[in-house]
């Protein structure tokens, strides 16, 4: 079985295979390669309706460019936990692309991507830009844009006066709770229209419909966070047990 990074005729047929409506599985296999390997290389490039390879190709070259640099200097400073430095740059740009088909600006996926892999749980705006080799200002933009959605806290370092930035514990619960009240909000507007729109017509009987499923899906996703939410703070110990 083939190995190594994907050439550009790959690249091609895989664009090619998307357009025909063909499952990753059966494009990996006609390319001989796992299907893990197009699965990543799909959703690390803008999904499947968004896949364009020569983008793909470019982008790859570009990583391989940064990879280089930090490559350097890791040998500088190994990862204390003796983790592989290319396979977590490999794996926060597949956490980032998967931020990205989720509705997550770019530059924002890259910043939630680098506090998820952080140990600390937090870094502040100077570490982040030096991290992923921006400018303060476009991490100052991103941290807006995510505290604006409740997705990052902002904490104060004890007898300092710089900030930082990272996840609490609960922040998945809280974003979870905001995505099912506003999935309840679009059944409660669905089901507004029904009366405007007459009962029992054809497109009244549709949003009643979509009413309801919305209401079932919010009222499961509340009730699934609220029962997972301990999960959230258990410790490596714990997990470990539960496993």
């Amino acid at each position: 079985m083939p190995g190594g990074r994907l050439t550009q005729q790959e690249r091609q047929q895989i664009a090619s295979g998307l357009a025909d409506g063909l499952a990753y599985a059966e494009i990996a296999r006609r390319l001989d390669r796992p299907t893990s390997t197009v699965t990543r290389e799909v959703m690390r490039n803008g999904g499947p309706t968004a896949y364009r390879p020569e983008l793909a190709q470019r982008a790859t070259e570009q990583r391989a460019h940064r990879r280089r640099r930090s490559t350097r200097r890791a040998k500088a400073a190994p990862d204390a936990y003796g983790r592989d430095p290319e396979a977590v740059r490999e794996y926060e740009e597949t956490l980032t692309t998967v931020f990205i088909a989720s509705g997550t600006p770019r530059m924002m996926a890259r910043v939630m991507a680098c506090l998820t892999l952080s140990d600390s749980g937090s870094l502040t705006a100077a570490e982040l830009a030096e991290r992923l080799e921006v400018s303060p200002a476009s991490v100052s933009k991103a941290i807006a844009f995510l505290e604006s959605q409740d997705l990052v806290r902002r904490f104060r370092e004890e007898g300092g006066r710089r900030e930082r930035y990272g996840f609490d514990e609960d922040i998945w619960y809280q974003s979870m709770m905001a995505s099912a009240r506003s999935t309840a909000q679009v059944a409660a507007t669905s089901r507004e229209g029904v009366d405007v729109m007459g009962p029992g017509t054809p497109v009244a009987t549709r949003l009643e419909n979509a009413a309801r499923f919305l209401d079932f899906v919010s009222e499961t996703m509340i009730r699934a966070a609220e029962e997972a939410r301990d999960v959230l703070f258990a410790k490596p110990e714990e997990s470990k047990d539960e496993g």
